[in-house]
C-alpha cells in the first residue's frame, strides 16, 4: 500500500494539478524509487508498473511546470560592495519643492537597499545651485537611519545651475580623506550619482573627465528638459549604464531598483534575478545559462523561449496600437520598433497559426499594415523598421476605437474564431477620453495588453488591460527597458496548450514510460 497521493489543486479551472511550490509533497521521489524496487514487497510486477506510471506522472507534472514554473536553482541574495556614494543633487530654481521632495524619495529608497556601515558602504550628499553646499560626509553617519532622517532634513537652494561647480566639489572636498573617503582599492568603489535638470551654467566636460581620472565611477540621471549632451560628457562609460533620463520627477523614483543592482556583489545570479532567462536560469560559479520549460525551445539568443510551436492552437490576430506622439522621441521610438520585432521573433507566422497588424497613433491614426498583409517575420520585420514616426499629440481613446472598428474587421484580415490580442504602447496621458473603448474592446473578446513608459498613467494602463489586470498591463521609468517587457510578453501573448487534451496525456504518457524503462535498466 501506497501513502495517499497529494491533495489535487484546480490550475486555472482546466485540470486538476500538483500543489503550487512550497506545498509539493517531498516524499513523491522516495516513493517512485521505493516502487521500483525488487523487494516491493507482494505486489505483481504490473501492479508496481502501474503505480509508478500514476506517480511519475504526478512528478512530471511538477517537473514540467504544468500548474506553474518549474524548481529554480536558489542560491544567496546579494549583498551591497563597499562603496563610497556621494550623491550630487540640483536643487535650481528650476526644480519645485514638491519635486526637490521625490529626489529626497529617491535617495531614501536607494539608501535604504544599501548595506550602510564604517566598514561597508558610507554616503555623502552635495546639494547644489549657484553655489554647492555639502549637506553631510562620508563619514558623517554610520547607520541607515542617521542618513534617511539626514535627507529628509535637506532643503532647496533654487537658485542657479552650477553642476560643474559641484563635480568639482566632489572631486576636491567630498570624496577626500578629511571627509571619509578611503583609498581606492578593488574592495572599494567610489561612485557619485549626479541629479540634474537643466542646462548648466558652467563647463562640466572638462571637470567630470578629471573625475573619471581620480577614478569615480559617475552616473548622470537627467529630469525633464535637461540637455542630454550634457549628461553624456558627465557619465562614465559604458554611456548606456551610465546615463538615464526620466521625463518628470514624478517617475525618478523608478529608477532605484537599478541603483540597488549597481552596488550589489552578486554570488548567484540565478537567485538574485540579475540575468535575462525567460524562463529557467541555471546557475554555475559567477555565471548562468537559461533553459525553456516543457513545450517550448530556447531561440538563438540563448535567453528567449519560443512559446507558440505548431499547431492550430497557436493561431491568433495581434495587432500593434504604438504611441507615436512628440513625447517619445525619435531616437526612443527606435527602440518601440525592436520592442515590436522582438514579440514578432516568438511567434510562428503563417496564414494559419500567428498574424500580425501594425498601427500607429499620435493626434491620428494610421495604420502601418493590417493583418495577413505579411506571411513570415521576416517581411513583418523589415515593414516595422521603416514605419515613420508621426511626431503629434496622443489619442489613445481614439487609437482604440479604430482596433475595435477597423483592425479586427474581417476586411482587414481579421479571422472569425481565432483569438485577438491587442498590445498597447504609450509613454504618456492620453489627451481624449478612453473609457468606453477600453472596455468594449475587452467586451469583445479582445485580449488587451497595456504598456507603458515614462510619464505613461498607470491607471490609463490598469484601464486598458485585460483581466487580471496585474497579468496584462506593465510600466518601466526607461525606454531602454522595454525589452524586458518584451520578453514577458512573448510568454504571456500566446494561447496555452490543454493539458487534459488528448494528446498531452499522450505525450506525458510516452515520457512516464521511458522513465520507467529507463530506472529499470
Amino acid at each position: 500500500p501506497f501513502p495517499p497521493p497529494p491533495t489535487l489543486h484546480t490550475c486555472q479551472g482546466l485540470a486538476p494539478c500538483l500543489p503550487e511550490q512550497g506545498q509539493v509533497n517531498t516524499s513523491g521521489p522516495r516513493l517512485l524509487l521505493a516502487t521500483l524496487h525488487p523487494a516491493s514487497g507482494s505486489s505483481t510486477a504490473m501492479d508496481r508498473i502501474f503505480s509508478a506510471l500514476l506517480l511519475s506522472l504526478l512528478l512530471l507534472l511538477q517537473s514540467y511546470g504544468v500548474c506553474g514554473a518549474p524548481p529554480q536553482p536558489r542560491g544567496t541574495l546579494c549583498r551591497t560592495k563597499p562603496t563610497d556614494l556621494v550623491f550630487v543633487i540640483d536643487s535650481s530654481r528650476s526644480v519645485r519643492p514638491n519635486e526637490f521632495e521625490k529626489i529626497k524619495v529617491f535617495m531614501s529608497q536607494v539608501i535604504e537597499g544599501l548595506d550602510v556601515g564604517p566598514n561597508s558602504t558610507r554616503v555623502g550628499v552635495i546639494n547644489y545651485a549657484s553655489a554647492v553646499k555639502n549637506e553631510f560626509s562620508l563619514k558623517t553617519y554610520q547607520t541607515k537611519a542617521g542618513l534617511l532622517q539626514a535627507v529628509q532634513r535637506i532643503e532647496p537652494l533654487s537658485t542657479g545651475t552650477m553642476t560643474g561647480l559641484a563635480i568639482q566639489f566632489a572631486i576636491s572636498r567630498a570624496f577626500s580623506d578629511s571627509e571619509g573617503a578611503r583609498v581606492k582599492s578593488t574592495n572599494v568603489n567610489k561612485v557619485a550619482i549626479v541629479v540634474t535638470d537643466g542646462r548648466p551654467q558652467d563647463g562640466v566636460q572638462d571637470v567630470s573627465a578629471r573625475a573619471r581620472a581620480a577614478g569615480i565611477e559617475i552616473f548622470a540621471i537627467g529630469v525633464g528638459r535637461v540637455d542630454m549632451h550634457t549628461l553624456r560628457q558627465i557619465a562614465s562609460e559604458p554611456l548606456d549604464d551610465h546615463v538615464d533620463y526620466v521625463e518628470s520627477y514624478s517617475v525618478i523614483e523608478k529608477l532605484t531598483h537599478k541603483f540597488q543592482e549597481a552596488f550589489c556583489v552578486v554570488s548567484d545570479l540565478c537567485a538574485t534575478g540579475d540575468h535575462d532567462c525567460e524562463q529557467i536560469c541555471i546557475s554555475t560559479p559567477g555565471a548562468y545559462k537559461c533553459a525553456c520549460k516543457e513545450g517550448f525551445t530556447l531561440n538563438n539568443d540563448g535567453k528567449t523561449c519560443s512559446a507558440c510551436s505548431g499547431g492550430s492552437e497557436s493561431a491568433l490576430d495581434l495587432v500593434f496600437l504604438i504611441d507615436g506622439s512628440k513625447s517619445v522621441r525619435p531616437e526612443n521610438f527606435e527602440l518601440v520598433k525592436k520592442f515590436i520585432n522582438q514579440i514578432v521573433d516568438s511567434l510562428e507566422v503563417s496564414e494559419k497559426q500567428a498574424q500580425v497588424g501594425l498601427v500607429q497613433y499620435s493626434s491620428s491614426v494610421r495604420q502601418e499594415f493590417p493583418l495577413g498583409q505579411f506571411k513570415n517575420k521576416k517581411d513583418i520585420k523589415a515593414a516595422v523598421k521603416k514605419m515613420a514616426y508621426m511626431e503629434k499629440g496622443t489619442m489613445t481613446g481614439q487609437a482604440l476605437k479604430y482596433l475595435i472598428d477597423s483592425s479586427f474587421s474581417i476586411i482587414n484580415g481579421a479571422r472569425p474564431g481565432v483569438p485577438k490580442v491587442g498590445i498597447v504602447f504609450t509613454d504618456g496621458r492620453s489627451q481624449d477620453y478612453i473609457t468606453d473603448a477600453a472596455k468594449k474592446a475587452k467586451d469583445l473578446g479582445f485580449r488587451m495588453f497595456a504598456v507603458g513608459v515614462g510619464n505613461a498613467v498607470e491607471d490609463e494602463l490598469r484601464e486598458i488591460a485585460s483581466e487580471p489586470v496585474a497579468e496584462h498591463y506593465f510600466y518601466t521609468a526607461d525606454f531602454r527597458t522595454i525589452s524586458k517587457i518584451g520578453k514577458k510578453l512573448q510568454m504571456k501573448i500566446c494561447i496555452e496548450e490543454d493539458p487534459c487534451e488528448c494528446k498531452s496525456i499522450v505525450k506525458f504518457q510516452t515520457k512516464v514510460e521511458d522513465l520507467i524503462n529507463s530506472l529499470q535498466q
